[in-house]
């Protein structure tokens, strides 16, 4: 009975501390604006391995150019106006790093 009394503790403390570790990454999070070229990954870009049409967004930092991914609802929402033809445009949210790409949860997305 001790024991699991020991470890339902100790399971109530790990939580605990998930929930404020997960708490601390949303609020460090802070939104952006990116400016660039609204475009398609696969369609433009021909980017290597890619087998289906994906928004993003290619900004210049100083001499390159870099690309953000929007996440998988801003992507199908704004894919039509870009699919067959760039765009520039603006994209306001929260910037992430997953599987070596950039990742945006946009907020906003406008066209120029």
């Amino acid at each position: 009975m001790k024991t699991a009394l020991t470890m339902l503790l100790g399971l109530g403390m790990a939580f605990a501390l998930v929930l404020t570790a997960t708490a601390d990454d949303k609020k460090d999070a802070k939104e952006v604006t990116l400016k660039g070229t609204i475009t398609c990954a696969k369609c433009d870009l021909k980017v290597e391995g890619q087998t289906k049409c994906h928004t993003v967004i290619k900004v210049k930092d100083g001499d390159k150019d870099v690309v953000y991914w929007l996440d998988e609802t801003s992507s199908k929402k704004n894919h039509k106006e870009i699919c067959q033809e760039a765009k520039k445009g603006s994209v306001k949210g929260t910037v992430s790093e997953k599987d070596g790409k950039k990742w945006v949860k946009a907020t906003e997305v406008k066209f120029d």
